[in-house]
């Protein structure tokens, strides 16, 4: 039986910075020593909203104020061989401190230099998403950590 595992990702900015999670403390991480933004993995009966807010303030200690979704990313075969889809959102409007994570290491990162960070490649796409006001849906396709396959729509 084919699982379809849900997850959530937000960029949260201030200042032309982004706060990214440098992936280098879990054991047997898909995303290790890559630059991500924060969020995760749907739990039972959450809607995306709730799992974004959730998993901000585990990660991060922040509660958001103001959410934007930009899109939909399905990953064929990606997460240990399951299909994932990934709701893409970014946050201008945030209270709190930030705390210490232990999936990795919380930095902002200014906006010019984050195409020069070691990223999934398809992210790279989802900052594009943030400077529309349109809804992107797309599929990437990976083998060996590079993109084989990208297609997207946006409306």
């Amino acid at each position: 039986m084919n699982r379809f595992v849900l997850t959530t990702m937000c960029y949260i900015q201030k200042d032309n910075q982004t706060l990214l999670l440098h992936r280098i403390k879990k054991e047997d991480d898909i995303n290790q020593g890559k630059w991500i933004g924060v969020g995760g993995k749907l739990e039972k009966g959450e809607f995306p909203e709730e799992c974004l807010k959730r998993e901000i303030f585990e990660e991060t200690g922040l509660t958001v104020k103001d959410i934007h979704l930009h899109g939909f990313v399905v990953f064929p075969s990606l997460y240990h061989g399951e299909d994932e889809g990934m709701f893409v959102y970014s946050c201008k409007y945030f209270q709190g401190n930030i705390k210490e994570c232990d999936e990795g290491v919380l930095q902002w990162i200014d906006n010019d230099k984050i195409n020069h960070l070691p990223m999934w490649e398809g992210d790279y796409h989802f900052f594009d998403w943030l400077k529309d006001d349109k809804f992107h849906n797309a599929k990437i396709v990976y083998e060996n950590d590079k993109i084989v396959e990208y297609k997207e729509e946006s409306y």
